[in-house]
């Protein structure tokens, strides 16, 4: 079965990525782009981009009208992603977003919708499968060493912070963790910060520097001895894999679903 896609974001480094993937993958088709300067143009209009004759649309509420599509990809910011992803449901296409930084009443309100049209929905703060694995071996571990900083490390070009990934693994982690406060209970911070971020107890801290890509330690601590669990994403590749699986799964769903971990077999 042939499944035909719209992206949105084709020039930003993840938007190019997964053009180029859909259109290697032999079931998957690509028949339109979003993308805030180039309407009316073609992918092959578009410098850096695959030379495909595929129409390219300022507005996504045209686009959705106009083209018959299964699967909407939008790897975009998350103002516009939620956006883009309302309109998908309403247009019943079925959205997977690798956009960080929705908050949990959009997450709710696109839950909401997802299941008034019954249209499935993936939504994954990392489409890695390492990543997915790190934090579901996190999730396990803090059943046994309840006393755990998160250390996240991105371009510094990423615009939220902490990442969402962070967020999930923290998410996931309370599900076996008692909430408690860590480190000493007269602590205090000469600088502004210097503890990181603070999630039931969970101190998160974000590293932004050129030369990285998407990197994350999860630190467990206990009497005499630590746990690093680590993931290490070097290329925007290491995401398609799970773009890619999100894609065929989203097929078989009339919900949202938050989190890759969540449609791993």
């Amino acid at each position: 079965m042939q499944i035909n896609i719209i992206i949105a974001g084709p020039r930003g480094k993840m938007g190019s990525e997964a053009v180029r993937m859909v259109h290697n993958e032999e079931a998957f088709e690509l028949v339109a782009c979003i993308d805030r300067k180039n309407g009316g143009k073609t992918l092959k209009d578009i410098e850096t981009l695959p030379a495909l004759d595929v129409p390219v649309f300022e507005d996504p509420e045209q686009c959705f009208q106009e083209i018959d599509a299964d699967v909407f990809i939008d790897l975009t910011v998350p103002e516009v992603g939620f956006e883009h992803t309302k309109l998908a449901l309403l247009y019943d296409i079925r959205p997977v977003v690798g956009t960080s930084g929705f908050t949990k009443e959009q997450i709710d309100a696109l839950e909401d919708l997802s299941i008034t049209h019954g249209t499935g929905c993936i939504i994954a703060p990392n489409f890695a499968v390492g990543a997915v694995l790190m934090m579901q071996f996190a999730k396990t571990a803090a059943n046994y060493l309840p006393d755990v900083e998160i250390i996240e490390k991105h371009h510094d070009q990423k615009l939220d912070a902490p990442s969402g990934t962070a967020v999930k693994t923290a998410e996931l982690i309370r599900e076996t963790r008692e909430s408690k406060q860590q480190g000493h209970p007269d602590e205090q911070e000469t600088l502004d910060g210097a503890r990181g971020a603070d999630k039931d107890g969970i101190h998160i801290h974000s590293v932004r520097l050129p030369g990285l890509m998407a990197h994350q330690e999860v630190v467990f601590g206990g009497p005499g001895q630590t746990l690093t669990i680590k993931h290490d994403s070097f290329n925007r590749a290491s995401f398609m894999e799970g773009v890619k699986l999100s894609v065929n799964k989203v097929m078989t769903l009339d919900k949202l679903v938050y989190g890759l971990e969540n449609i791993l077999e």
